[in-house]
């Protein structure tokens, strides 16, 4: 049976096992809601991908929870416009 001739030193095994390690997810920001998501996912927390609504995510919700999405979304979506520079016409309706 082979035996080693030398014992390896901890600085040789830590360099060893340096990259086996579990990497985190990668995220990127939904562009609809802004939360972090998987890239190329359905948002969970919109259901929009790709600029679409493709899963209706407040049918699943309860009537409590579903009044206080709609805030959220209604405020984010004030945000937006508020965010964006008004052109003249814009102006002249508001």
């Amino acid at each position: 049976m082979a035996v080693p001739k030398q014992r390896k030193t901890k600085s040789r095994r830590n360099q060893r096992r340096m990259h086996i390690f579990i990497k985190g997810p990668s995220l990127v920001k939904c562009p609809k809601c802004g939360n972090p998501t998987r890239p190329h996912t359905v948002c969970s927390n919109c259901g929009y991908y790709k600029g679409k609504a493709i899963i209706d995510v407040l049918k699943k919700l309860t009537k409590k929870e579903k009044k206080q999405k709609e805030k959220e979304l209604a405020a984010k979506e004030k945000e937006e416009k508020k965010a964006k520079p008004l052109t003249w016409e814009q102006m002249s309706r508001e």
